[in-house]
Formats: C-alpha cells, sequence, structure tokens
C-alpha cells in the first residue's frame, strides 16, 4: 500500500490530537486512555483512506449516499436515549452515533449529484434539494438540530460552489428568514429555550441559560495566559456542564486562555486553507465539491461549537473537531480527511504526470 498522505492535513491532525489529549489530560484524565484510542483509530482511517485513489470515492458515492440513508433509519430502530436524542446506537458495548458517520458519506454523496445533476435548471435543482432534504430530514428527526445544520451547511457550500444561479440562492435566503416565524411548530421545548436563551442567556440563570452563562464565564476568567492547567474552576468544580465533548473549548480556554483559544484556531485555520487551495488544483468537478464539503465541515462546525462556547451561538450539541471528546466525531473526522487527502492526493499526481 502506497501512502499519499498530505503533509499539510496530517499536521493539521497531529497538532489538534495533541491539544485534545492536553486538555482532556486536565480536565477528564479517567476518559485519557479512550480518547488517544479513537484518535489514533482515527489516524489509521485517515492514513489508509488517503491511499485509496479519489476515483474509488468517486465510484462510491451513489453507495454511500444509501448507506447514509441506512444508517439513519437503522438507528430509529434500534436506538437508545440519550439526553432526549435517538442518535445513538449500541453494539456489543460500543456506543456510536450513526450521523457523525453520515458527514463523510453525504460529502461524496452530495458532490457525486451535483457533477451528475449540474444545478443549472430548475429541475437540477430539485432533483439535488430532494438528495439533500431526505437524510437531513432523518437526523432533524432524531432530533439533531446540531448535525442537520452541519450537513446544511456542507450542502449549501458544495451547490454555491457548483455555480447555481443568484435568484436561486436568493430565493433560498428569502425562504430561510420566512420560516422562522414558523420555528416553534417544528422544534422541540428544549431547542426552543437553546435559541431564546441564545437572545438572553441571563433571563433564566438557574435553567436554560445556565451552560452558556457558565461557558461564558470560562471563556473570559481565561484571560490572556490561562490559569493554568488542572486550575480551570469552572471545569476542575463542575460548575461547566459537558466540559469534555459540546464545551470543550470552554474549558482549554479558561486553562490555556487567549493563547490556547488561537491555537485551536489555527489548526482549524490549517485545515481550511489546504483545503481552499486544493480547491482551485482540483482534477474535476467531483474532487472540487467535495473539497468544499470539507471546507464546510472544518469551518461551520468548529465556529458554530466555539461561538455557542462564547455566548455569540445557539447551544446545539455538536462537538470540536479532534478537540472534543466523542469517538463518533473523531472517527469521522478521520474519514473526511483521509478522503480528502486521496483527492489532494490524486490532483497532485495527475499534475506531476502531465508535467512529464
Amino acid at each position: 500500500m502506497r501512502i499519499h498522505l498530505d503533509w499539510q492535513l496530517g499536521l493539521g491532525y497531529l497538532l489538534g490530537s495533541i491539544v485534545g489529549i492536553v486538555m482532556l489530560g486536565s480536565i477528564s484524565p479517567e476518559r485519557l486512555l479512550q480518547h488517544t484510542l479513537m484518535l489514533l483509530g482515527g489516524a489509521v482511517l485517515f492514513v489508509y483512506l488517503s491511499s485509496q485513489e479519489s476515483a474509488v470515492y468517486r465510484s462510491f458515492a451513489p453507495f454511500a449516499y444509501v448507506l447514509a440513508l441506512v444508517l439513519l433509519l437503522v438507528t430509529f430502530a434500534f436506538t437508545t436515549l440519550t439526553r432526549g436524542t435517538t442518535s445513538w446506537l449500541d453494539l456489543g458495548g460500543f456506543r456510536f452515533q450513526p450521523s457523525e458517520f453520515t458527514k463523510p458519506l453525504l460529502i461524496i454523496a452530495f458532490a457525486y449529484f451535483l457533477e451528475r445533476f449540474p444545478p443549472k435548471n430548475l429541475r437540477n435543482i430539485l432533483i439535488n434539494i430532494l438528495i439533500y432534504a431526505l437524510p437531513t430530514f432523518l437526523i432533524f428527526l432524531q432530533p439533531d438540530l446540531g448535525t442537520a445544520l452541519v450537513v446544511s451547511m456542507i450542502w449549501f457550500v458544495q451547490v454555491f460552489v457548483a455555480g447555481i444561479p443568484w435568484v436561486y440562492v436568493l430565493t433560498a435566503i428569502a425562504s430561510f428568514f420566512g420560516i422562522i416565524p414558523f420555528l416553534p411548530y417544528f422544534l422541540k421545548d428544549y431547542q426552543l429555550a437553546r435559541l431564546t436563551t441564545f437572545l438572553d442567556p441571563f433571563a433564566d440563570p438557574l435553567g436554560s441559560g445556565y451552560n452558556v452563562i457558565q461557558s461564558m464565564i470560562a471563556v473570559g476568567s481565561g484571560g490572556i495566559t490561562g490559569k493554568g492547567l488542572g486550575h480551570g474552576t469552572q471545569s476542575h468544580l463542575r460548575f461547566l456542564p459537558e466540559r469534555h465533548t459540546d464545551f470543550a473549548f470552554a474549558s482549554l480556554a479558561e486553562e490555556l486562555g487567549l493563547v490556547g483559544s488561537l491555537s485551536i484556531l489555527m489548526i482549524i485555520g490549517l485545515f481550511v486553507f489546504r483545503h481552499l487551495q486544493a480547491m482551485t488544483q482540483a482534477e474535476n468537478r467531483t474532487s472540487r465539491y467535495t473539497l468544499a464539503g470539507v471546507v464546510a465541515y472544518f469551518a461551520f462546525q468548529s465556529l458554530l461549537n466555539i461561538g455557542m462556547n462564547s455566548g455569540v451561538a445557539p447551544v446545539t450539541g455538536i462537538t470540536l473537531p479532534l478537540i472534543s471528546y466523542g469517538g463518533s466525531s473523531i472517527l469521522a473526522t478521520g474519514i473526511i480527511l483521509g478522503i480528502s487527502s486521496s483527492v489532494i492526493g490524486s490532483a497532485t499526481r495527475k499534475r506531476l504526470l502531465e508535467i512529464r
């Protein structure tokens, strides 16, 4: 097996893993071994998938879409209720979240269908909307609003890169704002509470606003250099809920301050910049759309997580890639990076052959 690992993505994975291990070793050392094993598993997937030719994923894309639907449907049939959602499965003692694994599957599937049905006319746009809406609706029903938003942004960015006419983009934006008044009819009570809490978290400081308030205190109290590893009061005294998953960024910001926070932004920036750079050199449209989906995944999910930790975005319950504790998220990120590394490597090898 010849390894074609993109060194910039590999560096980003290594740095993100180190930061995640340092954070978890400080605030929740009892979870450190499992977290490290998941990172190693993600690295193995990253390396193995990067060794494949990008044509493999292009051929697999239709099956990836079907597999994503099967995973989501199986979740409804054999689910475990966790924190009010039916998005977790138990498999031989191993609990995982199928919706996380639909992200890499849908990235390559959406890219494939966008090339096959270019969104240049109403018919093809409607086909792509249907392809997007079916898995996203199943994720929304779990209910997993955070993952549904991430998948929506992945698809929207890919459609935008595919060159959808501006009139349809503006129509979609207008429609989005048009359905806002009807959200109370579609969202669960706790999801509505999160939205109202985002507007004024201090309206219910001991209820729906508690998580956000404690997170903002943790982020703000970190200062420039932080309180030091092992000295974060919000996380170690358990004031900060989900300190190792949803609010891992707040835990790190409290202990390592602005310096630690900027290190995370630099790692995410490395992933985004490398994929944007590779998009300009992609060998075909499917590869370009795939890389665009990966950009949307890292940029939107990371900024949404950091935003909810800082009180500038609603709490949606999504993790920070590679940093937050969570095996499903880590393995899914490794798969995504392996696919994008393969796409980048295939384009590089093609250019070298053309030069020769």
